[in-house]
């Protein structure tokens, strides 16, 4: 449809271009995994055109509030991309449904629709898949250079109640995402 990949081009050259670097997380790669995640719920989901067209810009604009700061990045990032949508043409209704997802992806998540379910658990996949000690490591440097930690045992805390609040919304997350996740929390537990 109209204005995805110019809207991608331009969000994806900004996030290089001037997310600061101590957005370990947060970043480029935390943009491209969720996009990705999205697209593999598009092909299991055979989402209709409209569908995969808002849950693209959801995910390629949901962290696009982080280029002016961290503080209710959502609310931002809404903002941006709602004025980012106005200027290629897009329709309100299209608009709407963009920051829709984009709010939804706040913590604790509270989605609304199946299209904010899937974009609420793609945002957070690795909590279930194999990578999740390596893409934990990067939230703990970005924690820790914003000094929401201060230490390895409030980060271990932060991670243990964090895994222990989540939740995951749409069926394919519960079955497959969820058995992982639980197993990360019960090494934690552990350790």
């Amino acid at each position: 449809m109209k204005g995805y990949l110019s809207l991608r081009k331009y969000v994806l050259n900004k996030l290089k271009a001037d997310l600061p670097d101590h957005l370990t997380y947060h970043g480029i790669d935390h943009t491209l995994d969720v996009l990705n995640v999205c697209n593999q719920y598009i092909r299991r989901l055979n989402l209709g055109e409209e569908e995969r067209f808002l849950l693209r810009i959801g995910a390629v604009v949901h962290d696009m509030g982080f280029l002016k700061g961290s503080a209710n990045h959502e609310e931002v990032g809404a903002g941006m991309a709602s004025e980012l949508m106005v200027k290629l043409g897009m329709k309100d209704a299209q608009i709407e449904e963009v920051k829709g997802l984009v709010l939804s992806t706040k913590i604790p998540q509270t989605p609304k629709n199946e299209l904010q379910k899937i974009i609420c658990d793609a945002d957070l996949d690795y909590l279930g898949r194999d990578d999740y000690p390596e893409i934990s490591q990067r939230l703990y440097k970005e924690f820790k250079f914003m000094k929401v930690i201060q230490t390895d045992e409030d980060w271990k805390n932060l991670q243990i109640n964090f895994l222990k609040a989540h939740r995951f919304h749409t069926p394919f997350a519960i079955a497959n995402r969820a058995p992982k996740k639980q197993f990360w929390l019960n090494k934690l537990l552990g350790s």
